[in-house]
């Protein structure tokens, strides 16, 4: 019995060490960028595709809204802190076997408090991974912005995996009938 009630209790929380470990990676290398270069110094990975180049981020992602003049840092912490709040409550409502969903929202989670942390810290957000190719350059970004974007990309990924598996569940049905 203890063990059922076990598994019952079990919830998407348990995902939160992603959270946390992403976190500490995340502003492990903002602060040794910090320390290492100087504002806008970029320095060669790999030729002619990829550079660590330290910007500040003044406004959200691709530095959209960078020029609003301050009141974006406030409008994006406070939504940062809303989703956080959904995604937590979503992960404790989940069952631990929602992974790829818990997963999802793990990442999602980590990269909004690695950039609030920036933007309460500082004002701005520390980005330093620069991609280009023959002239043309992605905005810089961060480890945040990266389990962000895989976590969204993971939630999309889930929505077409349930759709298949909802769709072969109702074929079968179907055939019994």
């Amino acid at each position: 019995m203890p063990n059922e009630m076990l598994k019952k209790r079990a919830s998407g929380l348990r995902y939160l060490w992603i959270t946390v470990l992403m976190v500490i990676v995340d502003q492990i290398t903002k602060v040794w960028v910090a320390a290492e270069f100087e504002l806008y110094e970029s320095r060669v990975v790999i030729d002619g595709l990829f550079n660590l180049t330290y910007v500040h981020n003044y406004g959200a992602a691709f530095s959209f809204l960078s020029d609003g003049g301050g009141w974006q840092r406030w409008f994006f912490t406070v939504i940062a802190i809303a989703i956080s709040a959904v995604l937590l409550i979503w992960l404790r409502r989940n069952p631990v076997n929602f992974w790829r969903q818990n997963l999802s929202f793990a990442l999602i989670l980590s990269g909004a408090i690695g950039n609030v942390a920036d933007r309460m810290m500082y004002g701005y957000v520390i980005d330093f991974l620069d991609v280009h190719y023959q002239g043309w350059h992605w905005p810089a970004f961060n480890v945040a912005d990266m389990a962000i974007t895989i976590g969204a990309a993971l939630m999309l990924l889930e929505a077409f995996v349930e759709n298949r598996r909802d769709d072969t569940e109702a074929e079968r049905e179907e055939g019994k009938k």
